[in-house]
């Protein structure tokens, strides 16, 4: 679990001299807020009469092992270094953003959800006891899902691992930072809901801010198009549905709440974050956040994706070099003319395998604005110089279909966008442009 530090120009490196007073200004921040509203959500949950648990049979053999209060303790060490460890005033920023969003996040479970943990801790001396005695001066058992612990845990994880060198002490690492996460349970301080529930809530704070693009936050966007408000309805109308449903199954039914989870997210994306939501990278992948958050979303798109092109898996081609296909498996272009790939599809990840790439992500079900495949049709003009291009999305049967449709047009190879179309299915006779893509087809040769 990485992130790469790829900070533009107008970020430079400090040394651990000039971040020292921006750090400890956040420090200053944080660390007063953690205690307040920590202790204030022990103490409002330890007077409500409407406190509940949720234990799973099989936790009764979870072991107590006494030890494991010192990597549990570490975080707090961590949590404080990792404020030094950030090499610019970006860098730093954002993740003291995550750190605060964590915080806010937890706490905003703990007290709409309210639960409390159940097991009774064993008698102990030594050393050990001195460290339990210290934490439960101010830590209550009614903190619990989503564990604070857990989402400091990931928010910290992946900042250090982004800054450790691979090999031993990059594994180093991973086990350390494991060993806390096992110990939230061997500690007995937190049942196993609280984990999942954690892991999820520390990868929404990296979404909420990533590293190499605006947050979320600032990207909210009415969505113009009544077929986007639809889909963005389906799909949270979907996501609460199987939230609901987890709930009332309990058991094994909980995991439903994480597919539910991506639901949500791909409406709120679809309503006003856009296609920039899935936070896809300019070789290609997804960034970390979305591969977890949107996991369960992105395997049905993928398995959608194969599905539909089952019959016509190969990318076809179209004309002078330009080849139009559904987004590549590993491999799949392997011995195929195609040296380099425009990218239309925002929700699935693409391997580029060396070829020269370029992503232009729209969302899937929706036409590409006037602007965009302008741009697509440039793209493509720009990759034909290193060789023959693939244009592809999900299916390569709509979006990067329209692309080509831009391009034929924005070349003169086509005459208007009917006659784009119908070179198209001459060759892909499965396409689907629709009225709303004709006439922004017709709209960008206007533009141009």
């Amino acid at each position: 679990m990485s992130e790469a530090v790829t900070l533009a120009p107008v970020h430079p490196q400090l040394s651990v001299r000039q971040r020292f007073p921006r750090a400890l200004v956040w420090l200053l921040v944080l660390a007063p807020l953690f205690f307040a509203t920590y202790s204030f959500a022990n103490w409002f949950t330890s007077q409500r009469a409407d406190v509940g648990t949720l234990v799973f049979a099989w936790e009764q053999h979870t072991p107590f092992w006494a030890w494991t209060i010192v990597p549990y303790w570490s975080i707090d060490l961590l949590y404080g270094l990792s404020l030094l460890l950030c090499s610019s005033r970006h860098e730093l920023d954002i993740h003291a953003r995550r750190l605060l969003s964590a915080q806010v996040l937890a706490i905003a479970g703990f007290l709409l959800f309210p639960l409390t943990y159940t097991f009774a801790r064993p008698e102990m001396t030594g050393f050990f006891a001195w460290m339990f005695e210290v934490l439960m001066g101010f830590d209550k058992p009614f903190n619990q899902a989503p564990s604070l612990h857990i989402v400091l845990l990931i928010v910290l994880w992946v900042r250090y691992a982004a800054h450790t060198p691979k090999g031993l002490w990059r594994w180093l690492l991973h086990i350390w930072f494991g060993l806390i996460g096992l110990s939230v349970l061997t500690t007995y301080q937190h049942h196993f809901i609280d984990l999942p529930t954690g892991i999820l809530v520390g990868w929404l704070c990296i979404w909420l801010w990533p590293l190499d693009r605006p947050s979320p936050l600032t990207q909210l966007r009415w969505q113009a198009q009544a077929k986007g408000r639809r889909l963005a309805f389906y799909y949270g109308l979907g996501g609460l549905a199987l939230g609901a449903l987890g709930v009332s199954v309990g058991g094994l039914g909980w995991w439903l709440t994480w597919p539910a989870t991506a639901l949500v997210l791909v409406a709120l994306n679809y309503l006003l974050v856009g296609a920039a939501g899935f936070q896809k990278h300019a070789d290609g992948a997804l960034s970390w956040a979305s591969n977890f958050l949107f996991g369960p979303y992105l395997v049905g798109a993928w398995v959608n994706s194969r599905l539909w092109t089952a019959r016509q898996p190969a990318p076809v081609l179209v004309m002078d070099d330009v080849w139009l296909g559904r987004i590549p498996n590993k491999g799949e272009l392997d011995g195929t003319p195609i040296r380099a790939i425009v990218d239309l599809c925002a929700e699935l990840p693409c391997t580029r395998a060396g070829r020269a790439y370029q992503s232009l992500p729209t969302l899937d079900l929706l036409p590409p604005s006037p602007e965009l495949l302008q741009a697509a049709a440039e793209a493509i003009e720009q990759a034909r110089q290193q060789g023959p291009v693939l244009v592809c999305c999900a299916l390569g049967y709509s979006r990067s279909a329209a692309a080509v449709a831009a391009w034929l047009l924005n070349t003169g190879r086509a005459a208007d966008p009917q006659a784009a179309e119908a070179m198209l299915r001459q060759v892909r006779p499965g396409v689907v442009l629709r009225e709303e893509h004709r006439r922004n087809l017709a709209a960008m040769a206007v533009g141009t």
